[in-house]
């Protein structure tokens, strides 16, 4: 063998075990597949069928769990990075990478900018109170992460407003979404994207090994063939022997490497289509023999990609409102206020109705209701129970006097803090002068003797005692009016 042989086998043994250490280090247990997310391409009356389906394969475990999306974000990245290290280095040494690879470079910026939004738009904890699955390959993992892993795997990655809107009400005829979890869509589309590339990015990696190997088994063959014909019949055992992975970048690296030189390196071809008509597949696409090409998605050594569709075209506030079963049930009040109300005041009343049913055994949609049946059932200003008819309009239980009410009306018991805040704020003057007149006193005894031996006493410590209160004691009442959820 030639120097430039050993050495390219040399190169070939240690990415090899350069590879088996990246997966050993990045590889995730949890993780049930490293497939990309690509299944059957539905239409959207096929989706809608999808998602009431999943809706009732879904079962919903315990939430609080320890959050894992954002260390699968972590070992994405790496993985990413790892990859693209590897693919610079493979154009620097002007070797050719397939198609898939080069889209991978040449959109790296995009996809590094959306892992920066994912990690920015979803700090740890963000996803513990999101109902989580019991089983299925996304078991302990949220729901809606669930929902949105199949919305990119049956739209090949483009996503849009339409597909979408339809796979989500499909959804929820079967099974309601949270609020939290529609406002988690578009963050757990990118996450789920960003794990699609991650899975072909892996995919890459693994090609551009048998890319190697490929070469390599290729170099020996037509080193032989020329220098030693006699011998490449054990060169070809010896490939035989090794069972060398018959995938599409190795064949079609080998097949490149030795087609036209001469019949005698046609013999390896032939032993590989043998090989692969024993295992049911062609010589050309890797896929079942007699299946139509029009028939398969092509492999990564064929491939051309298109840019990926990462969310952020949609509007999600008109989204969420659309899909939101609780704005349904609040557009249903008597005097049709709600629906005039600016975004800001509504999404203000749906955290309220969402906070409701986090402290009651409610759900959002029953929160909802009741508040609706309370305004209607309230007197009329004429029989002198609300001098403006306050009480027959939905904000009156959400975020004014009747809050209590609703509270009381669907057994939702209030935070200890929230108590707190609810009493203090009744006497907001009396508080805050006995707070100034409480911390005076305290700071004034604290630092009397101290501030004595300096040289100051008298009414300046008084001054100067009041004057040091007087910021934290005015913050209390701000802190009071904190609570009213408006």
């Amino acid at each position: 063998m030639t120097l430039w042989t050993l050495l390219r086998s040399s190169l070939q043994a240690a990415e090899t075990r350069a590879s088996r250490w990246h997966a050993r280090r990045f590889g995730d247990a949890e993780a049930d597949s490293q497939v990309p997310l690509r299944a059957s391409l539905f239409s959207t009356g096929q989706m809608e069928q999808h998602g009431r389906a999943l809706a009732e394969a879904h079962v919903l475990g315990r939430t609080g769990t320890r959050d894992r999306l954002l260390r699968r974000l972590d070992e994405n990245e790496a993985v990413l990075l790892d990859t693209c290290r590897r693919l610079t280095a493979v154009v620097k040494a002007r070797s050719p990478i397939v198609p898939a690879g080069e889209w991978l470079l040449d959109n790296f910026y995009l996809i590094e900018e959306q892992i920066r939004i994912a990690r920015q738009h979803r700090p740890s904890g963000y996803s513990r109170e999101l109902p989580r699955l019991l089983q299925g390959p996304s078991r302990g993992l949220p729901r809606v992460y669930d929902i949105a892993l199949e919305a990119i795997a049956q739209s090949d990655g483009r996503v849009d407003s339409e597909t979408l809107t339809g796979f989500v009400s499909a959804y929820q005829t079967v099974t309601p979404l949270t609020l939290g979890e529609l406002w988690a869509i578009p963050i757990m589309l990118r996450l789920a994207m960003i794990e699609n590339l991650r899975r072909m990015a892996a995919r890459i990696a693994a090609a551009r090994i048998h890319l190697n190997l490929a070469q390599d088994w290729a170099d020996q063959m037509m080193e032989v063939a020329e220098n030693d014909p006699k011998s490449l019949i054990m060169v070809i055992a010896d490939m035989a022997r090794s069972n060398p992975p018959l995938v599409g970048p190795f064949v079609a690296e080998l097949a490149r490497r030795l087609q036209g030189h001469g019949l005698a390196l046609a013999l390896p071809l032939t032993w590989i289509e043998q090989r692969l008509a024993e295992a049911g597949l062609n010589h050309r696409g890797g896929g079942p023999v007699g299946e139509p090409a029009a028939g398969r998605r092509p492999g990564l050594h064929q491939q051309q990609h298109r840019q990926p569709a990462f969310p952020g075209a949609m509007d999600w506030r008109e989204f969420v409102e659309a899909m939101s079963l609780v704005e349904q049930v609040l557009r249903q009040d008597e005097g049709k206020v709600y629906g005039r109300m600016d975004f800001e005041t509504r999404d203000s009343y749906r955290h309220v109705v969402a906070h409701l049913a986090k402290r009651s055994r409610q759900s959002e949609s029953e929160v909802a209701r009741q508040a609706i049946r309370l305004a209607h059932g309230a007197p009329a200003p004429d029989d002198g129970e609300a001098a403006t008819g306050h009480a027959g309009h939905v904000g009156y239980y959400l975020v004014d006097a009747g809050l209590a009410q609703l509270e009381h009306a669907v057994g939702a018991r209030p935070a200890l803090l929230q108590r707190a805040r609810r009493r203090l704020g009744r006497i907001p003057l009396a508080l805050l002068l006995a707070s100034m007149l409480v911390m005076t006193g305290l700071f004034s005894a604290a630092l009397l003797s101290p501030l004595r031996a300096g040289g100051l006493g008298g009414w300046r410590l008084l001054c100067w005692a009041r004057w040091r209160c007087w910021s934290p004691a005015s913050w209390l009442p701000f802190w009071r009016a904190g609570s009213r959820p408006c």
